[in-house]
């Protein structure tokens, strides 16, 4: 996840550099598949009945943040205008916070749903004796 938001972000700030004036529908396109790839990333997870999965995202967040800040950095630098280490302190602070939640509100909410469709050898089992009454 911190590869595909840096890449991401990157993207934008070069995106930016040749359209300054129109960034509403990039953007909006950008959080919009970074939204979708947790949740249905997180769905999956749910839906495969993953040991830990609330944990194991919970880190994915933690570890997404300040990692995609860095590639952010890196990415600019080399691809954008040479941005230099001075953008580090922004990208590891606010950028890093945004991009956590970015991974972590949307896993949440797939967790919820993926936890709640039911799979097709679940759903096609007779109810076993107790159930019955």
């Amino acid at each position: 996840m911190a590869l595909v938001h840096g890449a991401a972000v990157t993207v934008l700030a070069k995106y930016s550099v040749y359209h300054p004036t129109d960034q509403a529908f990039p953007i909006s396109l950008a959080l919009a598949l970074l939204v979708g790839a947790a949740a249905l990333w997180g769905a999956v997870d749910a839906w495969l009945d993953r040991p830990d999965r609330g944990r194991n995202w919970f880190v994915a967040a933690l570890v997404t943040g300040p990692v995609a800040g860095v590639l952010y950095v890196i990415g600019r630098a080399v691809f954008v205008d040479q941005t230099g280490a001075s953008e580090l302190g922004g990208a590891l602070t606010g950028g890093a916070a945004f991009s956590a939640l970015l991974v972590l509100v949307p896993a949440g909410l797939g967790l919820f749903v993926g936890g709640r469709i039911g799979r097709g050898t679940r759903a096609a089992q007779p109810p076993s004796e107790d159930a019955r009454g």
